[in-house]
This record gives C-alpha cells, sequence and structure tokens, in this order.
C-alpha cells in the first residue's frame, strides 16, 4: 500500500476504480478508517478513481504524539493527493472528515467540488450535542468488552429503528471497529482538533460547489450546524434527510445518498 508523508508522518492511502479518470477522495470521521466508505464507494468505482486513506492514529497510518489539529489532517490530504498525482478531486468527508475538508479546501488548491456530510464549521456559536450523547460517545462503562464498548458508543450515531433492524451491517462495522480499534486516547487527540476547529472566517473564499448533506435528526452534529455551515459558503446547496436521518445517515439512506452523490459529482 502507498503511503504520502507530511512532516514525518506516514499516511496510507489506496486509489481504486478507473484508470485516468477524474478523482473523488472520501475523508472519514472521528475513530473510523477508510473501510467506512465501502458502501459508498462502489457508486463511483466504475467511472472515477476513488482515494481513500486512513487518518493519523488510524488504521494503516502513523500514529505520531497528539492532540491533532484539523489543519494537521488537511495536511495529511494535500500529502495524499500530491503523492498520488492528483491535480484536482471531488472531495467528500463526513463529520470531522467535513472538517478536514473544509480546512482543506480554504488551503489548498486541488478542490473540484466539496460534499460535506454531517458536519459543522465549528466556532463559538456551534450548536453542540446534549450532554449525555457526548458523554455516551466519549465513554462507556467499564465491565463490557471492548466489542460491546465500541456498540455501546457508536448507538448515538444512527437512529434507534436502524440500530435495531440492521444487524448485519451494525455487525460488518463493529467487526471493523473491534480488529484494528482505535485508542482512546487517539480518539481524545482527534477530538480536540474537533473543539477547536473554526473556519467561520474563511469559508467565504471557498469558490468550489458545494453539496451539504445532513440528517434532521442528528444527535451528534446537531442539524442547526447545517444550516449554520450553508450561510456561510457562497457557493452551497443544502439537502437535509427526515427518515433516517440521523449522524450517520449515508448508511441508513445508502441508496439515496448514493444517487445524490453521484448525481452532485458528476455535474462538476
Amino acid at each position: 500500500m502507498p503511503v504520502a508523508e507530511n512532516d514525518g508522518v506516514e499516511i496510507a492511502y489506496e486509489v481504486t476504480g478507473a484508470d485516468s479518470a477524474e478523482s473523488v477522495v472520501l475523508v472519514s470521521g472521528l475513530g473510523y478508517g477508510r473501510w467506512l466508505w465501502q458502501w459508498q464507494r462502489p457508486a463511483f468505482e466504475d467511472d472515477y478513481s476513488v482515494v481513500l486513506w486512513d487518518l493519523r492514529g488510524v488504521g494503516e497510518s502513523d500514529t505520531p504524539d497528539g492532540p491533532y489539529t484539523i489543519g494537521e489532517m488537511a495536511g495529511d490530504l494535500e500529502a495524499v493527493l500530491a503523492d498520488a498525482g492528483i491535480e484536482s478531486a471531488h472531495v467528500v468527508g463526513i463529520s470531522m472528515g467535513g472538517m478536514i475538508t473544509q480546512q482543506y479546501a480554504i488551503e489548498y488548491d486541488r478542490v473540484r467540488s466539496l460534499v460535506l456530510l454531517s458536519t459543522d464549521c465549528g466556532g463559538d456559536s456551534r450548536v453542540e450535542p446534549e450532554p449525555e450523547v457526548t458523554e455516551r460517545i466519549l465513554e462507556s462503562p467499564d465491565d463490557l468488552s471492548l466489542r460491546e464498548r465500541i456498540a455501546y458508543r457508536m448507538a448515538p450515531a444512527f437512529t434507534d429503528e436502524y440500530y435495531d433492524l440492521d444487524r448485519e451491517r451494525i455487525q460488518t462495522i463493529l467487526d471493523h471497529r473491534t480488529s484494528d480499534p482505535v485508542p482512546d486516547q487517539v480518539r481524545g487527540w482527534q477530538a480536540a482538533g474537533v473543539a477547536n476547529f473554526d473556519v467561520t472566517d474563511g469559508l467565504d473564499a471557498v469558490t468550489a460547489p458545494t453539496l451539504i448533506m445532513h440528517g434532521e435528526r442528528d444527535t451528534v452534529v446537531p442539524v442547526e450546524n447545517a444550516k449554520r455551515l450553508s450561510a456561510h459558503l457562497p457557493h452551497a446547496e443544502l439537502e437535509l434527510y427526515d427518515e433516517g436521518g440521523s449522524h450517520l445517515f449515508c448508511l441508513e439512506r445508502t441508496g439515496d445518498v448514493n444517487e445524490r452523490l453521484r448525481a452532485f459529482v458528476d455535474s462538476h
């Protein structure tokens, strides 16, 4: 597997799909490896070159001492695209990955279009999740097994109905997260980057066409943040999802989301 280097940190990535085609790069959220995109990647692979990478501290990438900043992780993305020889890309990010893509679009010039899922632009007026949601995401009872702890922390990212009904996909996610677990310390280092993130004063400089997609029932990043983000971006479309509209609505509504993603990327 190729690696890109950013200030001594090696970032693992892979390129799949069509050769010599336009590129789509997918950016995962806090505590998730590149495997998260296995349900979106097939929507692009026939006609696009698809770039998947592990954030620092996750998967096959290096784990430097933290805390991490969103700017550092945007630099990691720049290193990946430069190493892969990609001059421009459609950049899709979810949650913390959406923050990385915002920072990237402000600082670098390889963005052809931008898709932001379940994310926000930070700052003092950010709408925070309820305290019990934050506590559940970051902490779990001590008497649980690793798999039970991960399941406990992951539950707020889905609607209750989906979490109870689609056990096969939930178990697949848990298989990934338990086979190569992200240490709590690394999650904390990434969370520090989220807490300190603020690009509210820089987004008006983003000229790339942007699609903001958000679940109306997102308890992790409340939907008010998406509306606020849309107001800061001069070339943004906002699309909200009610049914199945959780933080990971892209997994609950895979078919609809993939169709919309593909249509947006195709048009730009």
